[in-house]
């Protein structure tokens, strides 16, 4: 399919703004007590995107049947953000207490969002770059996190990640390995702002 040709969705009505930007809000202030008792503390690779740059680029890709994934959902907002523009979405985080968290937000919201504990590497996944050094940074491994959705990562038409530097190549191979053909990938970057790949090549 190609989901370039389905229709948009209408932009979000005032009452959807209104909670969006409450859902928001609430994000920063769980994040606030999260790096005060948890990163403060001991180091923690959770730091949140900015949420209304990845919100302008979801509006930009909503439409009817799309399935959305986050890997590393850590507190769940960008995946709740995601269930409440119309996507089908999930998230995938290793933290089970970032997981209940997300879901607790998520029964606040009133949001179909669902989230599953484990790693997003698929099953069997092993980076191997041309350098041979297939360090994974600060991406956690354990058990794929993709039984518990009752999807595989091909099944997902949108999946974003917030990469630390030097680990978007290995979600690049992960998409071309085991990602739908024609799904997009969205990064988040300090630098960067929002980057859209599809198929590997980046289209802005």
């Amino acid at each position: 399919m190609d989901h370039r040709a389905l229709p948009r969705l209408p932009d979000p009505d005032p009452p959807l703004r209104a909670r969006l930007t409450a859902l928001c809000d609430e994000g920063w202030e769980i994040w606030s007590r999260f790096d005060t008792d948890v990163r403060q503390r001991t180091w923690h690779p959770f730091v949140p995107a900015d949420y209304d740059r990845v919100l302008q680029t979801l509006l930009t890709l909503r439409a009817p049947g799309r399935r959305f994934l986050e890997w590393g959902s850590a507190q769940g907002v960008i995946t709740i953000m995601a269930d409440l523009l119309g996507f089908e979405a999930c998230g995938i985080e290793i933290d089970p207490a970032l997981v209940r968290t997300a879901r607790d937000l998520a029964a606040r919201y009133e949001s179909g969002a669902r989230f599953a504990v484990g790693s997003f590497l698929p099953e069997g996944y092993a980076w191997k770059p041309r350098s041979g050094d297939g360090r994974l940074g600060t991406i956690g491994q354990g058990v794929a996190g993709y039984a518990e959705l009752g999807h595989p990562l091909e099944d997902f038409d949108v999946v974003f990640g917030y990469p630390w530097t030097g680990e978007e190549p290995m979600m690049h191979d992960i998409m071309r390995r085991y990602g739908n053909r024609g799904a997009t990938l969205l990064f988040y970057g300090v630098s960067e702002g929002m980057e859209v790949y599809r198929d590997g090549r980046r289209e802005r």
